[in-house]
């Protein structure tokens, strides 16, 4: 919005700059993993999840990847265009610790509801889309994922290291 009280000599030596979202699955997870620590991988609590918190990070991570990367197909990706960002992520990923730390057991139910529903879920509108990310969620988030012969894809490309 125009201001008659900013001076335009800051604006014509000033430079804009923009974080655009990374393309392509590789690039998008190089993303996730460069805002990670060494210290933040082995912050899990319990020393006898610290397996399970890294590849289920891995998973959320792909997962976020994914979603974001369906944004391209347009209306076959998302009947609505969203925005989701590494809020949502960081957010999945301290519930996460916390579900680990604090419970014996990993609570699917509760994790694929607030990851899924609250977490990415609050941004989007449409509910096929809902259904989708639920779904395209179940697969990233499971005790199958945990072993490791687990293919996310049929091809068997695409799997947690």
């Amino acid at each position: 919005m125009p201001a008659n009280y900013f001076p335009v000599a800051v604006l014509q030596n000033s430079l804009k700059l923009t974080t655009e979202p990374p393309r392509g699955l590789k690039a998008n997870m190089t993303r996730c993993y460069a805002n990670y620590s060494q210290e933040y991988l082995e912050s899990c609590g319990a020393k006898d999840k610290i397996t399970v918190w890294r590849k289920l990070m891995f998973n959320f991570a792909f997962f976020h990847a994914v979603i974001q990367e369906r944004r391209k197909f347009g209306p076959l990706g998302w009947n609505i265009r969203y925005e989701f960002n590494d809020s949502d992520l960081e957010t999945s990923n301290i519930m996460l610790k916390g579900f680990l730390e604090n419970q014996d057991e990993i609570p699917w139910d509760a994790l694929l509801y607030i990851t899924g529903l609250i977490n990415y879920g609050g941004r989007v509108t449409d509910p096929q889309d809902t259904h989708a990310l639920a779904t395209i969620l179940e697969k990233y988030c499971s005790n199958a994922s945990l072993s490791n012969d687990y293919k996310f894809s049929q091809s068997g490309i695409y799997y947690a290291p």
